[in-house]
């Protein structure tokens, strides 16, 4: 099995060389930087299966540095490290695309718990896919291509960011689940994020604003009142049509 590639973003340097030296223990390859742009500059450079990124960075926030990384087309989980305890400070985490989070202090041994978590729950879903999933699915004037993670409207294409694209393949491929928000947190955020169903709402409606003919009527993806979302039904779909 290929060995796991992790980045480590931290500026406290002890800190750095006990999750490192951890994480190496466990049998993953581990780089390193301490300041904030570089740490960017180097997720950009590489394939990276796990980025761990602290919160308060020089040069760079690690805020900052999540949004950029999930507009990307490629897509690799995030642990964000914090010092801050308070609420706001995760949900902004989970909002922009974060898949976990440690607030400091924290058990390193927790950290290495979290981060095999984090691959089993990536492998979990790639298996389900490969078994599951064509290489390209259309919904409407939607077409998904499964492999490159690209999506087109009308044959236009548009850019999504990781999160959105892995919400609308949930959508696609199960085409008469209505999906509650934590069954969605569950299932495209994983980790069991109670408490934070508002971020399923925004990811759906920045989704809706990208592929829907009139976000303020969608027809793609549906609210089902009271209980969550679902794709949209033959007829519903048929309409999105120009």
């Amino acid at each position: 099995m290929k060995q796991r590639s992790i980045l480590v973003v931290e500026d406290d340097e002890h800190i750095a060389n006990v999750v490192a030296l951890h994480l190496r223990d466990a049998g993953y390859r581990v780089t390193g930087r301490r300041h904030g742009l570089s740490g960017y500059e180097e997720a950009l450079a590489q394939d990276y299966d796990l980025i761990i990124l602290d919160l308060m960075l020089p040069g760079m926030g690690g805020l900052d540095i999540c949004r950029r990384l999930r507009a990307e087309t490629r897509y690799a989980p995030i642990l964000m490290l914090t010092a801050r305890s308070a609420e706001v400070d995760r949900v902004l985490g989970l909002e922009i695309g974060a898949d976990d989070y440690l607030t400091k202090p924290f058990s390193v041994h927790e950290l290495v718990a979290r981060v095999k978590a984090l691959f089993r729950r990536v492998d979990a879903l790639a298996a389900r896919d490969g078994e599951r999933r064509p290489e390209a699915l259309e919904v409407g004037p939607v077409r998904i291509d499964v492999a490159t993670r690209e999506v087109t409207v009308e044959g236009k294409a548009v850019t999504l960011t990781a999160r959105e694209f892995d919400l609308l393949l949930h959508f696609a491929s199960n085409p008469r689940h209505v999906f509650s928000r934590s069954q969605l947190l569950d299932d495209v955020w994983g980790n069991g994020y109670d408490g934070y169903e508002h971020t399923v709402n925004s990811h759906i409606n920045r989704l809706r604003n990208k592929i829907e003919k009139d976000p303020a009527h969608p027809k793609l993806i549906v609210t089902v009142w009271g209980v969550g979302y679902r794709l949209g039904k033959p007829e519903e779909i048929e309409e999105s049509k120009p």
